[in-house]
């Protein structure tokens, strides 16, 4: 169970001075201790593959909202019969998602919630307006090139992460998986609510996507619009959806960057636009890819496709928009999330059908 000790000690370990204690709490207490987050964010501080899980035949039956099982009191050769997930069947599986964040803190600052993120993105962005393929319809990063494409790098620690929750819950899809896990993520790391919809269908090895379709970030403002613009988003949603990343880091053994965008890195905040407009940058001299690291405190980067956004007249206004006012920024990157987490996916539902779960602060409260 996570304490309110290793709730602050999550904070310390940002900063040079860190102290680690650990001591039992309540998880409620532990969740209160893990919001004063907050008032740290402007402070300085300091893979391997998983198997083939789906089994493909089901996944149809899956995306569509059905679960098929035995009747252990029926006889042989009887009908399946038919589950069909309910609300509060989907907030379970939030719950859980959530718990497990709050229990496993042995991932990067703390908290596998960026890598779940990153996940769902990744699942996302690989969808293609013109010729309808990719998106987070089919979990096709289940198997290979396409998890060992370079940008899906580490997140083979994710997918682990969700395999006790499918084992619990089999009758989800791996696509509503991962989706919903990444939904939970930002909303358990004070995000805003995400609606969310099922929908999603498990598919086999021929829908995988080619390399390439992530962005890179290396590039710049041709780029962004380039990847962006394929999957049919305009300036101001890629200035949104770039605010993700608040959380998380790079790590050398994987995009080859290192660091993380800001000081609370398992906190979404408008802080990484504030450091964008307000810290100086210099590009870093090291032996890594080219990155540009913060004037002050040295410890924190961004990349040439983050300072793009400072220098396209565009971008900026939106950066600046996004700066002044989190709950701007909290509201327009909700929209358009949800808008990427559902691209390509050929619902049965109606956009008003989507879910919208109560985190577990909220359900304690």
């Amino acid at each position: 169970m996570a304490s309110t000790a290793r709730t602050f000690s999550r904070l310390a370990r940002a900063t040079p001075f860190a102290t680690t204690v650990r001591a039992s709490a309540p998880r409620v207490a532990a969740r209160t201790a893990r919001s004063s987050h907050r008032g740290y964010s402007s402070q300085a501080g300091g893979s391997s593959n998983t198997g083939l899980y789906a089994l493909l035949g089901l996944g149809a039956a899956g995306g569509a909202g059905y679960y098929f099982y035995s009747n252990s009191d029926a006889t042989a050769g009887a009908a399946a019969k038919v589950f069909t997930p309910t609300e509060k069947d989907y907030q379970n599986v939030y719950n859980e998602i959530a718990k497990r964040l709050e229990e496993k803190d042995d991932y990067d600052d703390g908290s596998y919630g960026p890598v779940l993120v990153r996940l769902a993105w990744h699942a996302s962005g690989t969808y293609d307006a013109d010729t309808k393929t990719g998106g987070s319809n089919g979990a096709t990063m289940r198997f290979d090139p396409e998890r060992d494409h370079g940008a899906n790098a580490g997140l083979a620690a994710a997918r682990d992460f969700l395999e006790p929750v499918k084992a619990k819950f089999p009758w989800i899809t791996y696509s509503d998986l991962w989706i919903l896990a990444g939904v939970t993520a930002f909303q358990e790391m004070q995000g805003p609510a995400i609606p969310w919809r099922p929908g999603r269908s498990d598919r086999d090895i021929s829908f995988c996507t080619p390399d390439g379709r992530l962005p890179d970030g290396s590039k710049t403002q041709d780029h962004l619009r380039a990847i962006f613009g394929r999957m049919g988003f305009n300036d101001q949603e890629i200035v949104a959806l770039s605010g993700a990343h608040a959380l998380g880091r790079c790590h050398t053994d994987r995009s080859g960057f290192e660091g993380p965008w800001t000081f609370s890195p398992t906190v979404l905040t408008n802080d990484y636009y504030k450091l964008l407009l307000d810290e100086k940058w210099s590009w870093r001299k090291w032996n890594g890819p080219k990155q540009l690291q913060d004037n002050g405190s040295k410890s924190l980067m961004m990349l040439p496709s983050d300072y793009a956004l400072i220098q396209d007249k565009v971008f900026k206004s939106h950066v600046q928009r996004y700066a002044k006012d989190n709950s701007v920024f909290f509201k327009e990157f909700s929209d358009v999330i949800v808008r990427l987490f559902e691209l390509g996916v050929p619902f049965n539902s109606k956009p008003e059908d989507r879910i919208t779960f109560k985190t577990l602060t909220a359900q304690e409260a």
